[in-house]
């Protein structure tokens, strides 16, 4: 019964708030403690500013500045993609790539970080994501300061408390309060927890 209460309120709640790709787990444990140094909801904005590593598109001297934590082998996060090309003119967003979903994560990843126009690149790799096709070519010779750089994103998304992809981490432009999600959602639910103005 419970189990057939919990695919109610899955049905009933927005396909929008679902997407999102998780990290298997060996274990069939429901909770974790946290990591030790875990961080606090309240400063996840300045933590991911300060140690994420990624790369920047859409308005790039926008005062607001939106955080996604991605996995280059999870489609949601291509879906995200799509969905904030239409808020670049209002929003610098910044894409720092995890390993969490398999052995092309690392190696795609890197290639992403280091391509001479990684809005170009990331655009082609999502569209053969999506297509079915499993996304760019990368080489699995990845220089040891980018496995170091994405290792470390990952960690950071395990510090933040996330255990899916895309994790957007942010300041509502309008309340200014710090904001997380985990999961995909489209263009217009994606402005509106943002705070930001009509387009």
């Amino acid at each position: 019964m419970l189990n057939r209460r919990l695919t109610l309120a899955l049905l009933a709640t927005p396909a929008v708030w679902l997407a999102a790709c998780s990290k298997e787990t060996s274990t069939g444990s429901a909770a974790s403690a946290p990591p030790p140094s875990a961080i606090d909801a309240t400063q996840a904005v300045d933590a991911v500013a300060k140690e994420a590593k990624g790369f920047a598109v859409g308005a790039l001297m926008s005062a607001h500045t939106v955080y996604v934590l991605f996995d280059p082998q999870c489609p949601h996060c291509g879906h995200l993609w799509e969905a904030a090309q239409p808020l670049h003119t209002r929003a610098k967003f910044v894409w720092a790539p995890v390993a969490l979903l398999g052995a092309k994560s690392l190696p795609q990843g890197a290639a992403l970080l280091q391509a001479a126009n990684p809005a170009e690149a990331m655009t082609a790799h999502e569209a053969s994501l999506l297509a079915g096709q499993g996304g760019m070519s990368a080489s699995a010779t990845v220089p040891a300061e980018l496995e170091a750089a994405i290792k470390a994103n990952t960690q950071l998304l395990d510090r933040l408390g996330a255990d899916s992809v895309p994790f957007i981490v942010a300041k509502n432009a309008t309340s200014g309060q710090v904001v997380t999600h985990a999961g995909s959602m489209d263009t217009p639910a994606l402005a509106a927890f943002l705070g930001l103005p009509p387009g």
